[in-house]
């Protein structure tokens, strides 16, 4: 799974005005609360290492929101190892109230102008506003074209974000100054996609938003004056907040922060939920709980569900090894039912730079590097080699050579916990085209057997190869099938504007036309 990633990060912490000073901020100024945001973001890592950045707001200073973002990890935006230059930038950037974002890029360029959050000037306090978000705008080229239909607009960057920024200011067009869940209920109008929002204006007023369908996480919590939340609760488990303190915000609500005053307000209907499942399979940190469900409880439960499914000879030499590190949590359960050691045969090398932002090439490059097979663990054994996901297959096919002509192991056996990926992604993960996947070109009708399975092991240079049955998913992280988005292995869209965009990555398929189907249309 190295080769595919979420998008991005978000986080938001706030000090409100008039309450009991709270117990987690004690050590700070109320005044200096921003400072919070960095160790917020390093906990969201996860889900972006491109580039870092955040919002403050103070008014005390002449910028009452002013933005410091660069390209690269939080500890190299925010200068960590540095206490000197750290400090420097907590001191010139404090504020009672911030935004920030950790970005990987599945549209747009790899440089600073992209990093988030976006930060819009105007003189008029309540349009001068920064705001951030985590997901993707699945009608991004209607909303895009739209736009450049009238000759006095101009876009600088090809990203839905900048796209985003230009709807917010459209719904602040008029000089009075509209409730904040008016922008909230104008956004869903517009929008088709997956999308959670923390926002910041130079009035001190904050808003954090997710969408309708509640597709990406986001999680919120309150102790005395402090606010905060974050893409994932773990960032909020950090700073302190009791574990019961911590909510999902609900989806098609938004936390407003208005004149100092902290609501709830829901801005659409939820007629479905459809929280992505990746994020229980791969992408949130295994020590967070989205929707009230353990992420490392449902990896584990991925885990038994592939041990029901085993049907190799079990023996004294047969061994489980997770790739690390997300497989680690299905791979133990999964030994522990079978009654065999899971143990480490693969070491990962934690600094062997981020492979999922080069070019195929590279990439191969790249994962030849990335692990560093063990000989002693694995030589003359039967290995059960589980993994999270097979997508493009690129990393699954430089480690099993390298595994085979290190290792020596006797078989290899790969057990992925999901089901094979068969459309591509529309909602934030770096999957837009059917071509790049590795199942399609196998499955006929989308009908996986034995046969097609032991033709992929093949390719791959597996002994065997077998996959998660798609109703082993909902079964294992504790939800109805119909409460969470599987397009990428159902082919069924939670939007209209997905479906449409699926439809055209069929016939971009029939007619061997490449990019990305997320930037080259959305109207059919």
């Amino acid at each position: 799974m190295s080769d595919i990633h979420d998008e991005c990060g978000v986080a938001a912490i706030y000090h409100l005005p008039g309450g009991e000073k709270s117990p987690l901020a004690a050590d700070h100024d109320p005044e200096e609360v921003s400072r919070l945001m960095p160790r917020m973001l390093l906990d969201v890592q996860n889900r972006g290492q491109l580039s870092a950045g955040m919002t403050t707001y103070s008014p005390h200073r002449n910028q009452l929101i002013d933005t410091h973002k660069e390209v690269g990890s939080v500890r190299e935006v925010f200068r960590t190892s540095h206490r000197a230059k750290f400090e420097s930038l907590m001191q010139e950037y404090k504020g009672r109230a911030a935004i920030g974002h950790v970005r990987y890029a599945t549209c747009g360029l790899e440089d600073r102008s992209y990093a988030q959050p976006f930060e819009r000037h105007h003189i008029k306090k309540h349009k001068w506003f920064s705001f951030a978000f985590n997901g993707q705008i699945t009608n991004y080229a209607e909303l895009r074209a739209e736009l450049l239909g009238n000759s006095d607009n101009y876009l600088a960057r090809e990203t839905d974000t900048e796209v985003i920024m230009h709807h917010i200011s459209k719904a602040l067009r008029d000089d009075g100054r509209p409730p904040l869940v008016d922008i909230c209920r104008y956004l869903a109008e517009q929008i088709d996609g997956a999308y959670s929002i923390v926002f910041l204006d130079a009035l001190g007023d904050m808003m954090v938003v997710r969408d309708p369908l509640g597709i990406k996480p986001l999680s919120y919590a309150v102790c005395g004056s402090l606010f905060a939340a974050a893409s994932e609760s773990v960032a909020l488990l950090n700073l302190g907040f009791e574990p019961d303190d911590i909510k999902e915000l609900p989806p098609g609500h938004a936390a407003i922060i208005s004149d100092g005053k902290l609501q709830l307000r829901q801005f659409a209907p939820c007629t479905r939920r459809a929280h992505c499942f990746f994020e229980w399979v791969y992408f949130a940190n295994v020590a967070s709980t989205l929707e009230g469900r353990s992420v490392y409880l449902a990896r584990k439960a991925l885990g038994e569900e592939l041990a029901k499914l085993e049907t190799v000879p079990i023996d004294s030499n047969t061994i489980v090894v997770p790739v690390p590190d997300t497989s680690k949590a299905a791979a133990d359960a999964m030994a522990y039912a079978l009654k065999v050691p899971s143990v480490e045969g693969l070491i990962r090398n934690r600094y062997s730079g981020r492979t999922f932002i080069e070019g195929s090439g590279d990439r191969k490059h790249k994962a030849q590097t990335k692990y560093t097979p063990l000989r002693e663990v694995l030589e003359g054994k039967r290995v059960l080699l589980v993994e999270d996901s097979i997508v493009r297959s690129t990393t699954m096919r430089v480690l099993l050579r390298q595994i085979q002509r290190l290792g020596k192991p006797r078989e290899v056996h790969i057990r992925v916990a999901c089901p094979p990926i068969i459309s591509p992604c529309f909602y934030g993960i770096d999957m837009s085209t059917i071509g790049e996947l590795f199942a399609p070109k196998f499955l006929k009708e989308s009908v996986m057997t034995e046969a097609v399975q032991r033709k992929m092991a093949e390719v791959l240079g597996a002994d065997s190869l077998r996959y998660l049955p798609v109703e082993a998913v909902a079964r294992a992280i504790g939800f109805r099938a119909d409460e969470l988005c599987q397009a990428c292995i159902t082919g069924d869209y939670p939007t209209p504007c997905g479906r449409r965009v699926a439809k055209i990555a069929r016939q971009n398929v029939a007619s061997d036309e490449t990019g990305r189907t997320y930037e080259r249309g959305g109207q059919l």
